[in-house]
C-alpha cells in the first residue's frame, strides 16, 4: 500500500480531528498542538501528516503536496481550490452570514461596502444576488467596521452570535453552513484510489460509531 500525505489545519478543530483519527487506529504518537514540528508520521508510517495553516490546506491538496486535506469549509470556499470534497466531519459547526446593525435597510441601488476576511465568498454571494458591492478586506475584528462607518455590512463566520450581539449587530442573512471537511487531490483520487477510499471509509465508520 502506498503511503498517503495528509494536510491537517492548525486551529481549534485539530484536536477533535486527531481524536477522530485515533478512533480509526491512526495515531501520531509524537503529535501535540504546541509542537513546532510540521511533519509527523503515524505508527506504521503509512500516513505522513503535514500540520499547516488552515488557509494553506486547500493549496497543498490542489497542488499535490498532500493527497488528502482536513480543513474548514470556509477555507475551501475562499481558496476556490480545484479539489474533491468528499466527507463532512461535522467538527466546528458554524455558518457564514451577512451581519449588520439591527433594522439596517440599504437604499435601493446603493453600492454596499462589505467588510470581511473572506472577499471571494462575499463577492460570490452578492454576485448571485445581482448586487454591486465594494469590499474592505480586514484580518480581524470585522464587527467594528459597521460601528465606525467603515462598512455597511460584514460577511463573517458566526458560531453563537454572541460577539455580534455584544457589538449591537445581528445576522441579516445566512449564506452557508460551515464545518470541517475532507478534501482530496484529483490525481491522488485516481492513482491512490484504494488508500484514499480506505482512509475515508475508516473515518466514516468512526463518525457513525
Amino acid at each position: 500500500m502506498q503511503p498517503i500525505t495528509l494536510a491537517l489545519a492548525k486551529g481549534r478543530p485539530a484536536k477533535s480531528t486527531i481524536a477522530l483519527l485515533e478512533k480509526t487506529d491512526v495515531q501520531f504518537n509524537d503529535f501535540h498542538e504546541d509542537s513546532r514540528k510540521l511533519v509527523f508520521y503515524n505508527s506504521d508510517r503509512s500516513i505522513k501528516l503535514l500540520f499547516v495553516k488552515a488557509i494553506d490546506v486547500p493549496t497543498y491538496v490542489e497542488k499535490g503536496a498532500a493527497d488528502i486535506g482536513i480543513v474548514g469549509k470556509d477555507n475551501i470556499l475562499e481558496s476556490k481550490a480545484d479539489v474533491y470534497e468528499l466527507l463532512d466531519l461535522k467538527i466546528g459547526k458554524c455558518k457564514f452570514a451577512v451581519a449588520g446593525k439591527k433594522n439596517y435597510t440599504p437604499e435601493k441601488g446603493q453600492l454596499l461596502t462589505i467588510a470581511t476576511k473572506y472577499p471571494a465568498i462575499a463577492q460570490k454571494h452578492f454576485d448571485k444576488k445581482g448586487e454591486a458591492i465594494e469590499i474592505v478586506k480586514l484580518n480581524g475584528s470585522v464587527e467594528l467596521a459597521p460601528l465606525i462607518g467603515l462598512a455597511d455590512l460584514i460577511v463573517d463566520i458566526v458560531e453563537t452570535g454572541n460577539t455580534l450581539k455584544e457589538n449591537g449587530l445581528t445576522v441579516l442573512e445566512n449564506i452557508e453552513p460551515i464545518s470541517t471537511r475532507l478534501i482530496v487531490n484529483k490525481a491522488s483520487f485516481a492513482t491512490k484510489s484504494t488508500e484514499v477510499q480506505q482512509f475515508i471509509s475508516q473515518l466514516k465508520s468512526a463518525l457513525e460509531g
